[in-house]
């Protein structure tokens, strides 16, 4: 005897060996033997053989015409054999009845299974609508293939091309156009992003990393929305002051400038003049929600999203020519030893003589010539004063540092700046600690940490940022967070650290203006009517949210500036190249700041020069293989290049302020001289 049954959702059939109560010992045509219990057995039959018995079923299961089927079988629950009875019209055959068990199964939307070997048929419209789903499934993979073909050939589909970031980012993986996206990708043995660069989906790997940046953190777009400019008081007193700002040639946020006046007693005064949005925007308008919602300016190589509508940077920057809104810290000096004898803070109207240029002084503004009194240029004796006083500061913060048990800064790396026209890509070296860049950096210093104290005395909550030790006590690695409190910064050498020197482009920064012009203008009621007060929810909220959002432009600045090199390279035509050793296998270009990882490199001290072999570069993935070629001896400049470590420090430097300057991109540097190398790639 044979029998046909149902063993885990399958059918099989074998010859029956033996019978044990409700079980039977079956042998399959395999030769594997199986117990089988009665209940599973469908069919028992002697003829034919169990394997012609299954190929006959297959071809009768394959003939049955299902609609018809379902129209014989009513609405009642039936078994096969009955509705085998009445569809061949007479009692089904071993075959037949096989085949039809395997025609019901295999047609789970005509016919509902309600038990072994019983049925239901579909009600009607359940039936149209299941009939309509897979016509339109059909539809859809004739539609897809479709797709496929057309982007194998390299053309985009139309219905592709309104959703190509979308398909990119944050698929929805059910649409057909997507599924064609993966296929053909798959099929070609690519990514989908490449494929999109291949169909003109996306017009260059540059594209496609700033559209990946813009659909996450911009999705609404980079642009803004009309607003009206707001206006500072038409009552502020003017300075009699000549400013003067120092910025790269391409800044057009000039949150920064300069004064000095010397006093009938001999004394000097040092202004330190910020732009002022602070005095027309107010918190929680329109234009603080824009501010809020973005946190700061976007920097890239050649390009920038910035924080502000250009018409209200426009209001407020410290254009040449003008009288400004303004933040002043006026520090009045004795030159003799350098000591401050007292500092004043009031918001007026500053007249900005000069925008001065690093590029047109940089050459002329050295050690040198400030030390020999020789050249010509704008603001000379000013300038010899500020270089004097930030050598006192510098000096001054070195000794802090000392006492927080870290070693003196050291600002002999060198920087880079990227100058992106006409997609051709210029990469300038500059050595840290410039004159000009130190000026900047250390009265920038200086009045974040003066403005901070300010804060902490007036009983006026800001935004801080300190670095000091972290869980592990004194001995552990030190770290830079953000406070609302007053906290050492032990990297820059003070005792408190409030960023409220670029308002124009950094949240916080304005945030804390409000503060500082709270107290300005009102001394010890400033904490009643300061915007912010002690464990405000809002002050917090500001403070995660910025640090989210700064790490994430940072990441995606050093993304860019990595595309910039690999393009650099490409626009030179790079084969072999020079790079100083990091540590380990890790190197950096010498006339870029490119970071290479060479797996398996000879051991090489730090600081030494090697040769690389360049083998090829991707633009999509920022990867670059090179090929070690010879290990030189330390470079004689390898001090120009790297400073040692220090265990517990992270290498924040005194050029805080230096590099947030628009075009003033550092490959290794963040905004305030956090040491951040760009992503390795791999060699």
């Amino acid at each position: 005897m044979n029998v046909f049954f149902e063993e885990s959702g399958d059918f099989k059939v074998g010859t029956v060996l033996s019978q044990a109560g409700e079980a039977y010992q079956v042998e399959l045509a395999s030769g594997k033997r199986s117990k089988v219990k009665s209940k599973d057995v469908l069919i028992q039959f002697a003829n034919p053989e169990p394997e012609a018995l299954m190929a006959a079923a297959k071809t009768i299961a394959a003939e049955v015409d299902l609609d018809f089927l379902w129209e014989v079988a009513g609405q009642e629950e039936f078994g096969f054999a009955e509705l085998g009875a009445e569809y061949f019209g007479h009692a089904p055959l071993p075959a037949e009845a096989a085949g039809l068990v395997l025609a019901l199964h295999a047609a789970p939307i005509y016919f509902h299974k309600k038990g072994r070997g019983r049925y239901k048929a579909a009600p009607e419209q359940t039936l149209k609508a299941a009939l309509a789903g897979i016509e339109k499934k059909k539809q859809q993979a004739i539609i897809q293939a479709g797709y496929v073909e057309e982007l194998k050939a390299g053309k985009l589909p139309a219905s592709m091309q309104s959703i190509v970031q979308q398909l990119l980012f944050k698929p929805d993986k059910n649409t057909i156009e997507y599924k064609a996206l993966e296929a053909a990708a798959s099929e070609m043995q690519t990514t989908a992003p490449r494929l999109m660069l291949n169909t003109g989906g996306l017009s260059s790997p540059k594209e496609l990393h700033m559209a990946r940046f813009l659909f996450e953190h911009f999705p609404r777009g980079a642009g803004f929305p009309q607003v009206e400019v707001p206006k500072a008081p038409a009552d502020l007193p003017l300075a009699d002051v000549a400013a003067f700002s120092i910025d790269d040639v391409t800044t057009t946020e000039i949150d920064d400038a300069f004064s000095v006046v010397k006093l009938d007693d001999g004394t000097v005064r040092v202004g330190i003049h910020i732009a002022a949005p602070g005095l027309g925007i107010r918190p929680d308008d329109a234009i603080d929600k824009i501010a809020r919602a973005r946190m700061s300016t976007v920097y890239m190589p050649g390009d920038k999203i910035t924080m502000l509508p250009d018409e209200v940077v426009d209001a407020f920057t410290l254009a040449e020519g003008n009288d400004c809104p303004a933040l002043s810290l006026y520090a009045v000096l004795n030159p003799q030893d350098w000591t401050v004898v007292s500092t004043t803070t009031r918001a007026e109207r500053v007249p900005v003589k000069s925008n001065l240029r690093h590029n047109d002084l940089d050459d002329v503004v050295n050690e040198e010539t400030l030390a020999s009194g020789e050249g010509e240029y704008p603001h000379k004796e000013e300038l010899g004063f500020l270089w004097q006083w930030a050598l006192q500061l510098e000096a001054g913060r070195m000794k802090k540092r000392e006492a927080f048990g870290l070693k003196p800064e050291q600002a002999n790396r060198v920087d880079f700046n990227f100058y992106v026209e006409d997609d051709v890509v210029s990469i300038v070296r500059r050595k840290r600690g410039a004159p000009l860049d130190k000026i900047v950096a250390e009265l920038m210093i200086f009045a974040n940490s003066t403005w901070g104290k300010l804060l902490h005395d007036s009983g006026v909550p800001g935004i801080y940022r300190s670095q000091g030790p972290g869980a592990g006590g004194w001995n552990a690695k030190i770290q830079v967070r953000m406070v609302t409190h007053a906290a050492p910064h032990q990297g820059l050498g003070v005792d408190q650290y409030a960023w409220s020197t670029s308002p124009l482009r950094r949240y916080t920064d304005l945030v804390n203006q409000w503060q500082i012009l709270a107290c300005a203008a009102n001394g010890v009621t400033a904490p009643l009517v300061a915007p912010f007060k002690h464990r405000d929810a809002t002050l917090f909220s500001i403070v995660s949210a910025f640090d989210a959002a700064y790490a994430a432009y940072n990441d995606f600045q050093q993304n860019m500036e990595r595309y910039w090199c690999l393009r650099w390279l490409g626009q030179e035509q790079a084969k072999q190249v020079d790079a100083v050793v990091l540590k380990e296998e890790i190197v950096r270009l010498v006339e870029i700041p490119l970071v290479v990882r060479l797996t398996g490199m000879p051991s090489a001290p730090r600081g030494a020069q090697v040769k690389l072999d360049i083998v090829r570069w991707d633009e999509v993935d920022l990867s670059l293989e090179a090929r070690l070629l010879e290990v030189a001896a330390v470079a004689p400049d390898a001090s120009l290049e790297l400073e040692e470590e220090e265990e517990g420090d992270t290498g924040e430097a005194a050029l805080a302020e230096v590099v947030e300057a628009e075009g003033v991109v550092a490959a290794v540097t963040t905004e305030d001289g956090v040491e951040v190398p760009a992503n390795a790639g791999t060699a």
